[in-house]
């Protein structure tokens, strides 16, 4: 638990991060990156040029900052969020690294705003956002079905039109793959000629759950600056017998058995 003074400390400096929050995660993300490149083999590459992953974190600190004392208010966030989390292989082993970076950029961007009673609060409290997320993950990765990314080989691939193609996917160690519900994804891992960090990308599941396979609908997105890379690689690249790794189903926008539209 929290003390007072701590819960006290944090809200009150949340308003900075509304002023500063991109500032603080793009030096957090440009630190991060500089110490522990091998993470860049999670993290969307285009969104971190865009800025929308800086974007995005900074509003989930300053929720997190603003809700310090009530954490359960941005729990429908959090589990969002963790769905992406698990189905990207985050690991209990980030939350630490990413913490040193996240206090080391508030500091960077604050300078001596940044007293070390500010810096001990806020990681006093990244310590009870994090355990949040650890857990809520933890419990997700013992129910999806499997851990991480599994080898999976293209069965089928069908050209649906001049832009989207399906791939029919299933695991090269044999079996059933995980049930899900309409409305999920999963994540696909490649790694490109050329391109020295792994790929990821979520697509949405596009038929209804069969015991043997995933089918995904992949558009080719030739309209992107930049083209997107990994649909067209599927596109261009992968064929029947190609093998691609996937993560089990995640993702918490899906229609529940029994609803009539």
């Amino acid at each position: 638990m929290l003390s007072q003074k701590t819960i006290e400390i944090v809200k009150s400096t949340a308003p900075v991060l509304e002023i500063k929050g991109t500032e603080i995660t793009s030096t957090f993300y440009k630190n991060l990156f500089n110490s522990h490149p091998e993470l860049l083999n999670i993290f969307n590459h285009v969104n971190q040029k865009k800025g929308r992953q800086q974007t995005a974190l900074a509003n989930t600190v300053y929720a997190a900052a603003q809700n310090i004392d009530k954490l359960e208010g941005i729990l429908p966030v959090v589990k969002q969020i963790a769905h992406k989390h698990r189905s990207l292989g985050v690991k209990p082993e980030h939350y630490p690294i990413v913490g040193e970076h996240l206090l080391q950029a508030i500091r960077e961007v604050l300078g001596e705003a940044a007293t070390d009673e500010i810096i001990e609060a806020w990681g006093e409290a990244y310590g009870v956002i994090a355990g949040v997320f650890i857990n809520v993950e933890e419990n997700m990765y013992q129910n999806a079905g499997y851990r991480d990314f599994k080898p999976f080989f293209v069965a089928k691939r069908v050209v649906e039109s001049d832009c989207v193609t399906s791939f029919y996917l299933q695991p090269i160690e044999g079996g059933n793959v995980p049930g899900y519900k309409p409305g999920q994804y999963i994540s696909v891992r490649v790694r490109i000629p050329g391109e020295e960090f792994t790929h990821i990308r979520q697509y949405s599941l596009s038929s209804a759950p069969m015991e043997k396979h995933f089918r995904i609908s992949v558009k080719k997105e030739t309209e992107h600056d930049p083209n997107g890379k990994v649909s067209t690689f599927l596109h261009d690249q992968v064929t029947e017998g190609s093998t691609i790794e996937v993560s089990a189903p995640a993702g918490d926008f899906y229609l529940e058995e029994g609803v009539r539209l």
